[in-house]
């Protein structure tokens, strides 16, 4: 009897493993992302714990990729201070990091042109695996590689600072 659950228990092993392929939820063991920084006029983000940059990362933007967002569907990525306030696993991106745009600010102006402010701002990864987006795509999130959106997700809690800049 213990051989043959042995056996069937080695087989049922093995067959799992082959079900498994490369999970899109990485570990991260090392310093705490405490900072992102995203300069949209070169497309390069950065994460830092304290002053020290861990990794960098390109980044592709909304279509209407200079200024600040003002209004949904302006297609234009917002400029300032946000958090990272939520995490999408399901996303149709692969993977997304909520940036918590709209602020206070960003309401009170939206509202002054008598527009909605938009909101669902994400730094996320790309709808059709391996597609080189050659230019500015999105309508006002921040899209990087599904490679690097699997590291970035793994890296930045919720809560962490990012700022968007110019």
């Amino acid at each position: 009897m213990k051989r043959r659950n042995l056996i069937l228990g080695g087989t049922a092993l093995v067959a799992l493993g082959a079900c498994g392929g490369e999970s899109k939820f990485k570990r991260y063991n090392g310093p705490q992302v405490t900072y992102v920084i995203a300069n949209k006029g070169d497309r390069r983000m950065f994460l830092l714990h304290r002053d020290q940059v861990l990794k960098a990362y390109d980044f592709k933007l909304g279509f209407a990729p200079v200024g600040h967002k003002q209004y949904e569907g302006d297609g234009k990525t917002p400029e300032g201070l946000y958090l990272i306030d939520r995490r999408n696993p399901n996303s149709k991106f692969h993977l997304s990091l909520g940036i918590s745009y709209p602020n206070q600010a960003d309401r009170a102006m939206a509202a002054s042109m008598n527009k909605k402010p938009g909101g669902d701002i994400f730094i996320h990864g790309q709808k059709k695996p391996g597609e080189k987006n050659r230019h500015d795509w999105t309508w006002g999130c921040l899209s990087v590689s599904n490679k690097d959106i699997e590291e970035i997700y793994a890296m930045v809690g919720d809560g962490t600072p990012i700022a968007l800049n110019p």
